[in-house]
């Protein structure tokens, strides 16, 4: 568990993100895009895609089957704005996850072709080789460490976020009885459920926990009234308090922040080689930086080095 980390400066999120104002809360789950070529599409104004060169070198590296086929095929969860959701067309892929893991095939002279599932089953598409590889926010931890490789590019923790004035007064350690929103089969489910423990150790009321299969459907329902709060990744956190133009504001501090991974089978060793020197290219170029820049994600979670599953204390679920 590494030690909390400063919250986002929410106008300093605000400014990179206001271009996609315009952009619906409750983007569609399903449909598919293909990201490859970096086209935002849906007449959203998002942060455009740096132009990325190949690497003959590491392009070289990649495993003999992909370099003839010329395209990794990656599961994503599509509703978990800023980092993987649908633009207004309801069918192009976009987010800063999506722009990092384009410009990494980019690198390796590898067409990227996205396909939006349930965030709780890509893993296993990625174990029983339906996709090549899951990029959708996933925390690196032991238990996923167990069932494939995992690549390190970006630090994030949780955020805490309710309706615009906290009327219910929910912070992460007085939950106890209140309605509380999250995604199901995230990092943040078996800390709430943990905290809910807590509250009836203590002789509280439990949490009400609702899980949700989309981000999307877990932040409507603390805007619609339905939860008194919810729990997310921070960057999700922040994006949704900017979106619903002051419906909604963040509680407390990000709190264990952790790396997150891109995911690859666990036998293919090679492939999770060379996506991590396709991310370690990215972020020795510039390229790197500049996206996260783009989105406003520069300030903090920048990592300088991407590794092939590094060591976590993490034993939680997302």
């Amino acid at each position: 568990m590494s030690a909390p980390a400063a919250r986002v400066s929410g106008l300093r999120y605000a400014g990179a993100l206001a271009s996609a104002a315009a952009l619906t809360l409750t983007a569609a789950c399903g449909g598919s895009g293909d990201g490859g070529d970096g086209d935002q599409g849906g007449g959203n104004d998002l942060p455009e895609p740096p132009e990325v060169s190949a690497d003959s070198e590491l392009a070289d590296n990649v495993p003999e089957d992909m370099r003839e086929k010329g395209t990794i095929k990656i599961g994503v969860d599509t509703t978990y704005a800023p980092g993987e959701f649908l633009a207004e067309d309801g069918e192009t892929i976009v987010g800063f996850n999506i722009q990092l893991f384009d410009a990494v095939a980019a690198k390796l002279d590898l067409e990227t072709e996205w396909e939006s599932s349930t965030f709780g089953t890509i893993v296993e598409g990625v174990d029983t080789g339906k996709y090549d590889a899951g990029v959708s926010s996933f925390t690196i931890n032991n238990q996923r460490l167990e069932q494939v490789n995992m690549v390190s590019y970006y630090n994030a923790g949780t955020q805490w976020f309710a309706a615009k004035g906290n009327p219910e007064g929910i912070t992460p350690d007085d939950a106890c009885g209140a309605n509380i929103a999250v995604q199901k089969d995230t990092v943040q489910v078996p800390d709430i459920k943990n905290r809910s423990e807590q509250c009836e150790e203590d002789g509280e009321p439990a949490i009400n926990i609702n899980q949700y299969k989309g981000q999307d459907q877990a932040t409507q329902s603390i805007t619609s009234g339905k939860n008194d709060a919810g729990l997310a990744d921070m960057p999700v956190a922040m994006y949704a308090v900017e979106q619903t133009d002051g419906e909604l504001e963040t509680v407390g501090e990000q709190y264990e922040a952790d790396p997150y991974g891109a995911v690859v089978n666990k036998d293919d060793d090679e492939l999770a080689q060379s996506v991590a020197d396709g991310y370690q290219a990215i972020m020795d170029d510039g390229t790197y930086e500049e996206i996260l820049s783009n989105w406003g994600l520069d300030e903090q979670g920048m990592l300088d080095q991407a590794r092939v599953n590094p060591d976590v204390d993490s034993e939680s679920d997302e």
